[in-house]
């Protein structure tokens, strides 16, 4: 007896329909005889194939199942390799459409990130690997109770875990690009007060300890004045003390021409150092190793 299975979507039809005919191909040894038909309906493509000519028994049976299984592994590949993509794109798009183009391109960037969350490879893949068992499993929900599917609407009704993820990812990569914004503005105008400081000391030497304590020593090697480091801490205790904020000023205070830092024991990362590089660049110098760095 024929039956007519009817995938209907709005994008990636061609790869569908290439990829759905190179399964079948695989089946028609089983006894399943397919007949492709396809037909435009508004911004919609439907792909109709009429299962027919097979034997009973098996069309009744496994083969059904086969069948089914072959499209629910075509149709989560598609989703999660080429439609997830236009589907984060549009998440973006819809929700912070305040953003120009360029910021949006690097928002997107920031939530597929976070969408893997795992840069190595071979986490990245057990990560989609999940998500496409997941996806299958919706898909063989659906077509075992319907013989027609509509991509577009599959999605946005049956897999909202899945889209509610890209949401997800998508707030957490705009929340990142604004504190990376923030703070590239907070970097430019650090520069701006070195710009317009006078140097107090030519060169300065910056010695970090384990613990993100430093000192200051001028090129004599002498320590630098404690009142370079500006009013405000002399009113701090030893408790309140950021020894990073505390150095980054410092250092602005100061506005030498060369910063020689020694910090090859320090095994954790230091924001301060970072600051320092981006506010000073061109005249920060990094020591090889000596004494002073150990």
């Amino acid at each position: 007896m024929a039956r007519i299975i009817s995938i209907g979507a709005t994008q990636h039809v061609d790869l569908l329909k290439a990829r759905l005919g190179r399964g079948f191909t695989n089946l028609k040894g089983n006894g399943l005889m397919l007949e492709l038909k396809e037909s435009p309906a508004g911004k919609f493509t439907f792909l109709a194939f009429r299962v027919a000519d097979c034997d009973a028994h098996k069309c009744a049976g496994g083969d059904q199942d086969v069948f089914k299984h072959c499209i629910a592994e075509i149709i989560s590949d598609v989703i999660l390799n080429h439609w997830e993509a236009n589907l984060l794109k549009d998440i973006i798009k819809e929700s912070y459409y305040y953003f120009d183009e360029e910021e949006k391109k690097q928002i997107y960037k920031l939530a597929l990130h976070y969408f893997n969350r795992e840069p190595e490879n071979s986490k990245k893949a057990f990560l989609r690997l999940g998500r496409k068992s997941i996806i299958m499993q919706k898909l063989l929900e659906f077509l075992s109770q319907n013989n027609h599917i509509i991509i577009d609407g599959f999605i946005r009704f049956r897999l909202k875990e899945y889209t509610g993820e890209l949401r997800e990812a998508a707030d957490k990569a705009v929340d990142d690009f604004l504190i990376e914004r923030e703070y590239q503005e907070f970097i430019e105008l650090l520069k701006y007060f070195v710009e317009i400081q006078e140097s107090k000391v030519d060169t300065v030497h910056v010695i970090m300890g384990k613990k993100g304590t430093f000192k200051l020593f001028d090129e004599n090697m002498q320590p630098v004045r404690s009142d370079y480091l500006g009013d405000f801490a002399a009113n701090l205790t030893e408790n309140e003390i950021n020894y990073e904020d505390l150095l980054v000023s410092a250092l602005i205070t100061i506005a030498p021409n060369t910063i020689v830092l020694h910090c090859k024991n320090i095994v954790a990362p230091c924001t301060a150092l970072d600051t320092i590089r981006c506010v000073f660049s061109g005249r920060v110098y990094e020591c090889a190793g000596c004494n002073c760095c150990t």
